[in-house]
């Protein structure tokens, strides 16, 4: 995952909530007549090629570039904020 921000873009409003979701592989065997479960192992995590992200505001799904990109399309910028309390 790069350390650049986000922007979901299909809801275009979230900037903050997000799941990156992974792959796991986990090898089993069954018994050819019965179907009954012999052995599981470990779940082993499955390499992918590039990140998926997922919006958790509106449930999109898309490679993570989409989501750096629309960040980029539509900056966010720091306001300066002068107090008027004192």
């Amino acid at each position: 995952m790069e350390e650049k921000p986000y922007f979901c873009p299909n809801c275009r409003s979230n900037r903050f909530k997000f799941s990156r979701i992974t792959t796991f592989s986990t090898p089993f065997r069954k018994d050819a007549i019965t179907g009954a479960l012999l052995e599981t192992d470990e779940p082993m995590l499955v390499p992918d090629e590039e990140d998926i992200i997922q919006c958790q505001v509106c449930q999109f799904a898309g490679n993570e570039l989409r989501f750096i990109k629309q960040a980029e399309r539509e900056p966010r910028t720091v306001t300066p904020v002068t107090s008027t309390y004192t």
